[in-house]
């Protein structure tokens, strides 16, 4: 008797429940009901269970046509405030591009009715004593194209209804803060998103006409509030009390947007801009499940049967005994489905989050596979306050340089734990495209136009204080895994130093270089540790920047340094040298290209000042005649010990190893004005005093200034030195020709023999047509494969 009673009562429970009112509704069977609520009973649930299961989903089904009707006789029509009306066509004709975000604004606003109960009730414990629950649940109606979000937050009043949905002056928050005591929940009063404020109107996006309906802990009696964005109506709710407290919005969907009641399009939009609320947002779902049941027994035939003997009797115990025939069967079963699982761990304090905890969130919000290979949590206070996680992830994509400077969305904002916007230009410098992570505002207003929130000048703000943050965390990455983060964004913190004057100086404590100490690739030095090593009287960071290490190593203008056990700095990598030359200094000491003027070496004066007396007729000689239209003048080197000679650029010039990179930039044209002039300067020539070329060159110039051998091995040395110093030949064919006429002395060959003339055509043998025909028919065939 009881069963059939509870039977009953569900039945019609089901006949107002989506799953047996649209569809099923032909095929509607009690048999069916029943068999549900016994498998839902075996499964563990009891019949009080599923009978509030259903009524749940009952309560915020769409209102019937006639209730409808009786909403609309009882209704007391009003026109919107003239400001909401202009509003409301801004919102629906062009301030929203992105329709979506209409569910972002929705669910805020349940947040922040859930907020305000929950503060009440820190005073108030009867606040919660209607409904205990704090929870958003979303339905979508596909039959009646209506889509429904539930709370069991605060609701409102009649009074509320008209003065919060009605005008635009007022939220509603305003107010309530003003009754909140500054007690227990004063430090949760900023985490308030906004209730129905001008965001409740987006909902016009997507649908043709609102409902509201709401009941508050005030107001005996729930209301229900509609408008089809021209004017809007108050009734009763001829439902009775049926939320209990809190509110429902369902929104009559417009044709164009269906797709938002489908159930993968809600459940990817909550995850995008709500997973994150501090409360459970729960999506009506259902899935398909394999179950066993018995087989239909056959029905019993009509026939006599002859008087059974005590032997037939115990066969059919025994039949009766056996376990009856199953088969598999698949049913559909629809619950509410948890999507916002994914808590704030950002808003946490960082000694409460475990290591596991902070890379699952990585893992969540990145769909990362491997742990984050460092990250920082901070709380940044002072003109604006924010919290923030970063991570910094253990590869970098490869095509990042490919799109290097162009829009990311590896920084997720959200403004009171509302997702904003992942779509930033600015929001780290380029160089730090590479983070991922999230940063969640208070202050940041969440207005009408969120969509130009990027462009909010305290956005400024957190950049520069996320910039630091994540310097701060690079430089305290555990020497084992800075080695791998220096592998994989080496050239991040390179053009980082390129590109930020402002944090230049931190930026630089982080480079890494190989160093003549250990000039194997693998072993790196920092300059801090080259400072700390440098010798007493050492004024300047020294380095060579070339295409390879064994170009630098080998490069001539080290060999005095090396032999002198000065440490040099080895950049084999394009952007090293850009990246050096934006320094000017490091704790105090300036930085010296050992390819460029300005080297000093500590030696003996007067050693030097008797040498440069000695090779002056030399020097003099290569400045103004032999090499004056290809050098700007010739000196002594400091810095020579095994190379005859060298050319070394300017203090502001271009090293061999620059002009190579520039050359190879595809945009940079032959024409182009600032290569035009850096490749047109004029070098110094250095000679080494203790070479024997040089001294043999002095010794033909003192006796011969005109000597035609002396010029010819001056233009040889020249060529020579210029491949070896770096730079490009002016002139190859000359280069070559030189070359050649140097080997023909070598090899005795006269410099006047001439190259074998070609036979004139007239003179090769003519073969007629008729001996090729022959020739041809005369040829054996290849053997087949």
């Amino acid at each position: 008797m009881k069963r059939s009673w509870l039977l009953f009562v569900v039945v019609l429970c089901l006949s107002w429940d989506p799953r047996y009112t649209r569809a099923d509704t032909a095929n509607f069977d009690p048999t069916r009901v029943e068999d549900d609520i016994g498998k839902m009973a075996e499964g563990g649930r009891t019949d009080a269970e599923v009978v509030g299961r259903e009524e749940e989903a009952i309560k915020i089904d769409s209102l019937s046509v006639s209730q409808l009707k009786e909403i609309r006789d009882k209704a007391e029509k009003q026109v919107f405030q003239a400001e909401v009306a202009r509003m409301m066509k801004l919102i629906i004709n062009s301030l929203y591009r992105n329709k979506e975000v209409f569910l972002r604004e929705l669910i805020s606003n349940a947040s922040d009715a859930l907020d305000k109960i929950r503060l009440l009730s820190l005073t108030n414990p009867d606040a919660l004593k209607a409904l205990q629950e704090l929870s958003i649940r979303i339905m979508a109606d596909k039959e009646n194209n209506v889509l429904h979000i539930t709370d069991t937050g605060i609701g409102m009043t009649k009074e509320d209804l008209v003065k919060n949905l009605g005008t635009i002056a007022k939220s509603g928050t305003a107010e309530f803060l003003q009754k909140v005591n500054d007690g227990e929940g004063s430090k949760d009063l900023n985490d308030l998103i906004g209730q129905f404020g001008v965001g409740f109107y987006s909902a016009f996006l997507v649908a043709d006409r609102v409902a509201v309906a709401s009941k508050n802990n005030d107001d005996d009696v729930q209301h229900v509030w509609e408008s089809n964005a021209s004017e809007f109506t108050v009734a009763d709710d001829p439902r009775g009390n049926t939320l209990k407290r809190g509110t429902t919005v369902s929104l009559y969907m417009k044709d164009e947007a269906k797709d938002f009641l489908e159930h993968d399009t809600l459940k990817k939009l909550i995850e995008k801009y709500s997973q994150f609320i501090n409360f459970n947002i729960y999506l009506w779902s259902s899935k398909t499940v394999t179950e066993e049941v018995p087989e239909e027994e056959p029905e019993p035939k009509d026939t006599t049967e002859a008087p059974s003997t005590d032997e037939d009797d115990e066969a059919k115990v025994e039949e009766e005994k056996e376990a009856p025939k199953m088969k598999k069967v698949e049913k559909t079963i629809w619950d509410w489905d948890l999507i916002n699982s994914a808590k704030p761990i950002w808003t946490r304090k960082e000694k409460d989050v475990a290591d596991e905890e902070y890379n699952e969130f990585y893992k969540a919000v990145t769909r990362d596979s491997q742990n984050p290979l460092a990250r920082t949590h901070f709380t940044a206070e002072g003109e604006l306050t924010f919290k923030s996680l970063l991570f910094v992830p253990v590869k970098q994509p490869q095509d990042s340089f490919n799109k290097y400077g162009q829009r990311t969305d590896h920084i997720k904002l959200y403004v009171r734990r509302v997702f904003i916007t992942d779509d930033f230009q600015d929001m780290l410098p380029n160089y730090l495209s590479f983070l991922r992570g999230v940063v969640d505002s208070d202050d940041l207003p969440l207005n009408v136009s969120r969509e130009n929130l990027q462009q909010h000048k305290l956005l400024k703000v957190i950049k520069k204080k996320l910039v630091r943050k994540a310097l701060e965390m690079f430089r305290k990455i555990s020497e084992e895994d800075f080695a791998k983060f220096w592998k994989e964004y080496s050239t991040n913190i390179k053009l980082g130093v390129i590109e930020d004057s402002a944090n230049r100086s931190r930026l630089a404590k982080l480079l890494r270089f190989p160093s003549s100490i250990d000039a194997s690739a693998d072993k790196l030095v920092s300059l801090s540790d080259y400072v700390q090593r440098m010798k007493e009287k050492q004024s300047a960071i020294y380095y060579i920047a070339g295409g390879s290490m064994d170009e630098v190593k080998k490069s001539p203008f080290v060999e005095r340094l090396l032999k002198r056990g000065y440490e040099v700095l080895f950049l084999t990598e394009a952007v090293d040298e850009y990246a050096i030359s934006s320094l000017t200094e490091f704790e105090g000491k300036k930085f010296q290209n050992v390819a460029k003027e300005g080297l000093s070496i500590d030696e003996n004066k007067e050693i030097r000042e008797a040498l440069e007396k000695e090779f002056e007729p030399l020097t003099k000689w290569l400045t103004e005649t032999a090499l004056k239209d290809k050098i700007s003048k010739a000196i002594i080197s400091e810095r020579l010990v095994e190379t005859p000679m060298a050319l070394v650029a300017s203090q502001f010039g271009w090293t061999g190893n620059m002009e190579r990179i520039v050359s190879a930039q595809t945009h940079m044209k032959e024409n182009d004005p600032q290569r035009q002039f850096y490749m047109s300067q004029k070098k110094t020539l250095e000679v080494n005093p203790r070479h024997p070329l040089i001294k043999e060159l002095l010794r033909r110039v003192d006796d011969s200034p005109s000597d035609e051998m002396a010029k010819y091995f001056t233009e040889m040395m020249f060529d020579s030195a210029t491949l070896r110093s770096g730079f490009q030949l002016s002139d190859n064919a000359r280069f070559a020709t030189n070359i050649e006429k140097m080997l023909r002395n070598m090899l005795g060959v006269s410099e006047e023999a001439q190259v074998d003339a070609e036979p004139e055509e007239a003179e090769l043998p003519q073969v007629s047509k008729e001996d090729q025909e022959e020739d041809i028919e005369s040829e054996e065939p290849h053997d087949e494969l």
